[in-house]
């Protein structure tokens, strides 16, 4: 009897693990073909800030959790890579050195370039490491964005006048803009 509750346990303990191994992930090539296009967007899910500011405040709060990661999950926040234009779509947590008083939508990373050089290269075990130089604005200095064979992504904004600060998520396929009639 006692192997028999042996071995379902086994048994149940790998169809657990094949159900959490088995999440959503994009195919290897059809990534490489996203970042070889230079035409996708990063969709974040989560927000990593690093100034201790935050996280004391953020574990402060009623029923917080022990982590410092912020949940974007249901959000519109992107950054969206195409071949002539840039559009950054985040929020940002942590301090600002120049704040902009009486204009808060400065206080995030809302913008569009059209001025930015993109570099990438491929990594180890196949991740590939997109860095975007931005120079038409005074507050970002350079985005980095490394891919993972899934389609997962891990995103860092290194500003001029700000701490830096992390996203992850995923990347997909630019959606086609319809044209207005």
């Amino acid at each position: 009897m006692k192997k028999y509750i042996s071995i379902i346990f086994v048994f149940g303990f790998l169809m657990i693990f094949q159900n959490c191994s088995s999440q959503t992930a994009t195919d290897p090539s059809a990534v490489t073909a996203l970042v070889n296009s230079e035409d996708f967007s990063f969709h974040a899910e989560r927000a990593t800030p690093t100034n201790y500011d935050v996280i004391n405040v953020m574990g402060s709060l009623p029923n917080a959790t022990a982590s410092r990661i912020l949940d974007l999950s249901g959000s519109n926040y992107s950054i969206d890579l195409k071949k002539d234009k840039l559009e950054v779509v985040l929020p940002y947590f942590g301090r600002v050195f120049n704040p902009t008083y009486g204009n808060t939508t400065q206080n995030s990373y809302r913008f569009t370039s059209k001025d930015f050089i993109v570099t990438k290269s491929q990594g180890k075990k196949g991740k590939w490491i997109v860095k975007i130089k931005v120079n038409d604005q005074s507050s970002v200095d350079e985005i980095n964005i490394e891919v993972f064979k899934n389609g997962k992504a891990f995103t860092s904004i290194r500003s001029n006048d700000r701490q830096p600060i992390s996203y992850d998520g995923y990347i997909t396929k630019n959606e086609e803009e319809k044209e207005k009639l």
